[in-house]
């Protein structure tokens, strides 16, 4: 099979017929064997009945559905699990995705060889204050902290190989940062496109400014794991040796002070529990020694932790 098309949504029911159309119509035009994976995310309109009325028509059309909404990073991870095509395509349901750039995406997975090629709407229809000028400082400071350069990360048309998508894991609210997850498992080939970004044709965005405080929120975490996730001791272990060590020092330095105070000088001193640089050492070497227990209880987990299933399906269609 060529492609894998996953299509996460949320009470899209009215761009849904539309949508399907227009891909079947990129499909036929460049004879791609195909499959269409929509996953309805918990909607509350009839957005799930217009996937089942889909896939009657057309048996590439597959569908999942959530009990209830788990967020975009679950649905995408539904969606990998069940992916067969050689190359994957993700894009949003809401029209302003256009299916017309999949055969440019699909040849540069296949005839350029990148693991991963991600859109980027550079003209772009959003409000400029709300939405373009937030979405430029994160991908600004998503490039400074990843390493990664790209100029959109949040554009949700984006084309992998399969080998990818079945090598990350997508959890949480992660989706934006999978090219940084494919880098960090090991695929370097990441390439950029630049594609049409339309006007939203029905419905309102189901995503407000908290999108972006989120976003730097889990940037700072996939710093973190990317880093130190298979070897918490080595961050929190440092820091805490480096903690108890600055304590045990200071209270060393300050008996010493007073032994030498009371028996080379001669001169009475204050007592050691009276000196506040006493109390200083002694939090430091606190702090230090609950860094240390963090990064051993942070190995602990990680040895022994269990996959848990994050979202749960209430129906499937043609899978």
């Amino acid at each position: 099979m060529n492609l894998s098309i996953i299509i996460p949504l949320l009470n899209e029911q009215e761009s849904l017929p539309e949508l399907h159309s227009w891909i079947q119509k990129v499909m036929l035009v460049n004879n791609y064997s195909y499959e269409v994976i929509f996953i309805d995310d918990g909607s509350t309109d009839n957005s799930w009945q217009t996937i089942e009325n889909l896939s009657r028509e057309n048996p590439c059309v597959k569908g999942i559905r959530f009990l209830r909404n788990f967020g975009k990073s679950q649905a995408l991870h539904a969606g990998f699990a069940k992916a067969q095509g050689d190359v994957i395509i993700t894009m949003d349901a809401d029209l302003q995705d256009s299916p017309d750039e999949i055969p440019g995406l699909f040849t540069m997975i296949t005839e350029e060889k990148f693991d991963l090629v991600s859109g980027w709407k550079k003209k772009r229809y959003d409000n400029a204050v709300t939405k373009n000028l937030p979405s430029k400082l994160f991908n600004w400071a998503a490039r400074k902290t990843s390493g990664v350069y790209l100029n959109d990360f949040n554009c949700g048309l984006k084309a992998y190989k399969n080998v990818v998508i079945k090598n990350i894991e997508v959890s949480g609210e992660m989706h934006r940062y999978i090219p940084v997850l494919a880098k960090n498992a090991g695929f370097g080939k990441i390439g950029e496109k630049v594609v049409i970004h339309q006007a939203r044709k029905y419905g309102e965005s189901k995503f407000g400014m908290n999108r972006f405080i989120n976003g730097f929120l889990d940037l700072i975490t996939i710093w973190f794991i990317s880093r130190y996730g298979k070897r918490p001791m080595h961050l929190f272990g440092l820091l805490g040796v480096i903690m108890f060590l600055i304590g045990f020092i200071s209270t060393f330095f300050i008996i010493g002070v007073k032994l030498f105070k009371l028996f080379a000088l001669h001169k009475q001193t204050i007592l050691v529990a009276q000196n506040p640089l006493f109390y200083i050492a002694l939090t430091a070497m606190i702090i230090g020694s609950q860094l240390f227990l963090a990064g051993f209880l942070g190995e602990i987990i990680l040895r022994t932790k269990n996959n848990e299933e994050r979202y749960k399906i209430a129906a499937e269609v043609n899978l």
